[in-house]
């Protein structure tokens, strides 16, 4: 965007638009071949937008407006053919829908440039919370997702959830933010460090992530056949990387939902639900089970990162120095849990 003052031309850069729901759902109508849509409305507003699309049929669907993030463009190519991949193998995920003209996603000239609108379905359920059941499934459900990728082969991922994306590159938003003190960011600097050596080189299992299965990602719905499925949703982080990083971003939620150091009774009872569904499915060898807490510090590293990127449009007064203190002395303390399990 242009602007003009005495001395010549201003270059306003717009960093995070909103899209009102009455606009999302006249795009959803006119570029996806649903039929006529009835309302829509704004759900949250996160990573990204989602919006609830609701048809004239009663039909439901859910939109997603992807938002220009710090780590580049939207992985929506890989993203969506992953999904169909999953889908035609039988694992629980919420399928998408394809625009009018055979593409993956509309595009809408936001004013900080093209955003990626993707359509999915409406999944009914119910979330895993505290019920063991839940969480097994849950658990059973991503090993299904893994064995499943093993197939794949439709479009590369933009992004590998490797050392760089996971950390060097979340700790170098996180040292960009100047109101952050130089001791804070030492202490992040050497745990990254830290971090990344206990990683690199070491013999763990690669698979394609979900990226982001930390309990609220899933809903819990009975099938036909009177059995409960977790079914998957938002795979926005997914890629190639650990099977330790996917399983420990699960850990991690339960951690810091109850702001604990380590896991108490409950988390713990939820742990091992969620490892007793995986092993139901797939394996889970040794090193990838030491590796865990290590992959517990690595995910708040980068979720902190991710923050530090919202910087611009969410102030740094809401991002302030002892928020970053607080949440950098868990992540010490999950760090201090992975060389107690190493002997470190």
């Amino acid at each position: 965007m242009n602007l003009s003052n005495r001395e010549g031309t201003l270059d306003v850069c717009i960093v995070r638009s909103m899209v009102d729901a009455r606009s999302i759902g006249q795009i959803v109508e006119s570029e996806f071949p649903i039929g006529p849509i009835e309302d829509c409305s704004l759900l949250r507003r996160g990573f990204n937008d989602v919006y609830e699309v609701r048809l004239a049929n009663g039909g439901r669907r859910v939109a997603r407006l992807s938002a220009l993030r710090s780590r580049g463009q939207a992985n929506i190519a890989f993203e969506l053919s992953l999904l169909e991949h999953l889908k035609a193998n039988g694992v629980a995920v919420a399928a998408s829908y394809k625009t009018r003209s055979h593409t993956f996603a509309a595009e809408i000239p936001a004013p900080e440039g093209k955003r990626a609108l993707v359509l999915f379905d409406y999944l009914e359920g119910d979330p895993a919370g505290d019920d063991a059941d839940n969480v097994r499934s849950t658990g059973a459900e991503l090993a299904r997702i893994h064995v499943a990728a093993c197939t794949y082969d439709g479009p590369a991922s933009r992004y590998t959830l490797d050392a760089g994306h996971l950390i060097s590159k979340p700790l170098a938003r996180i040292e960009a933010l100047r109101h952050l003190d130089s001791a804070l960011k030492a202490d992040f600097t050497d745990a990254a460090a830290a971090l990344a050596d206990s990683i690199l080189g070491a013999a763990l299992t690669k698979v394609v992530c979900h990226g982001d299965c930390h309990g609220g990602n899933t809903l819990v719905s009975e099938s036909a056949d009177g059995h409960r499925r977790a079914w998957f949703f938002d795979f926005d982080d997914s890629g190639p990387g650990y099977l330790a990083y996917d399983l420990a971003v699960y850990l991690w939620g339960r951690l810091l939902q109850g702001n604990l150091s380590e896991p108490d009774e409950k988390v713990g009872v939820m742990w091992n639900a969620f490892l007793d569904g995986y092993r139901s499915v797939a394996d889970i060898a040794e090193p990838d089970l030491d590796a865990i807490y290590t992959f517990v510090a690595i995910r708040q590293l980068w979720l902190l990162g991710e923050y530090a990127s919202h910087a611009t449009y969410v102030g740094t007064q809401n991002l302030p120095n002892n928020w970053f203190r607080m949440m950098f002395q868990l992540l010490e303390k999950w760090q201090a849990l992975s060389k107690q399990v190493t002997g470190g």
